[in-house]
């Protein structure tokens, strides 16, 4: 078995996994702090960096994605833009482990007041493929 190139410790967060059990950090039956590796602690990392607000890292005050600017923002083409302009930007400063195979923001089909913000990414090292989606809510009434 091959050691891990990426390391982490295993979270659940409340906006992207909420079905998985209650939010916060995960300890193992022996009371250890889980880990999580590889392209899970690449999808953790991403998680941890779209929904961090720009100025909430003390250390790190431009770290994180604005994507949450638009919040109940209009559902239009510009609203659909800036999500996809925000992630991208984020992403590219922060996450170089990655690379962007498509990012797309449409409104949701089961719910109009939902605008969802697709990631589909590629791992440099081991080329596994998967994908994240961001669930914004926005007001009703646009096209996007």
């Amino acid at each position: 078995m091959s050691t891990p190139r990426y390391k982490s410790a295993a979270f659940i967060h409340p906006d992207f996994d909420a079905a998985a059990g209650p939010p916060g950090l995960r300890i193992t039956p022996a009371g250890r702090l889980a880990t999580v590796t590889d392209a899970a602690s690449i999808r953790q990392a991403l998680l941890l960096l779209l929904s961090t607000r720009p100025g909430e890292r003390v250390n790190r005050p431009t770290y994180g994605c604005h994507l949450f600017r638009l919040a109940f923002a209009p559902a239009d083409d510009t609203t659909a833009g800036l999500a996809i302009h925000y992630v991208a930007r984020a992403v590219e400063q922060w996450e170089r482990r990655i690379t962007v195979l498509s990012l797309d923001a449409s409104r949701s089909p089961e719910a109009p007041e939902v605008l969802e913000v697709r990631l589909k990414y590629r791992v440099r090292t081991s080329h596994m493929e998967d994908q994240i989606v961001i669930a914004l809510p926005v007001e009703s009434g646009g096209v996007a």
